[in-house]
């Protein structure tokens, strides 16, 4: 495939397999730059194509959790206490201006994930979400 701006889904499909035949390129070469140039397109194609969505506020609390190896007594210190940690992960309670900062400066979970607005009425959640 030449490389050139990617128009639609066929040509999106031809730099996924030009990509994945380039993988193996070696440093310096011109296989390389092409490999580099590719990627590029494809990752301008799929921000307007097939954009991805900030994550759910508290799964992203949750998910950094997993990482990190917290507990929700760990939690306490970017929530206050413990019935607000289990109340806000339990999408009982929103967080507030104060806990958004708190997550943000301690555990580096960017804030406009956090912002985000979080519909409580609705987050009787599925039970995916209050296993967790």
């Amino acid at each position: 495939m030449k490389a050139k701006v990617i128009k639609n889904e066929k040509e999106y499909q031809e730099a996924l397999r030009a990509i994945e035949d380039l993988m193996d390129a070696a440093s310096g070469s011109p296989d390389e730059e092409r490999l580099d140039l590719l990627s590029l397109l494809v990752r301008a194609y799929e921000a307007e194509h097939h954009p991805i969505g900030l994550p759910d506020p508290i799964e992203a609390i949750k998910f950094r959790m997993h990482q990190e190896g917290l507990t929700q007594k760990d939690m306490q210190k970017y929530f206050g206490s413990q019935s607000k940690v289990s109340e806000v992960l339990n999408y009982k309670r929103p967080l507030s201006l104060s806990m958004i900062r708190a997550l943000h400066a301690g555990l580096g979970i960017p804030a406009e994930v956090l912002v985000q607005e979080i519909n409580l009425a609705e987050s009787v959640r599925a039970p995916e979400a209050q296993k967790q």
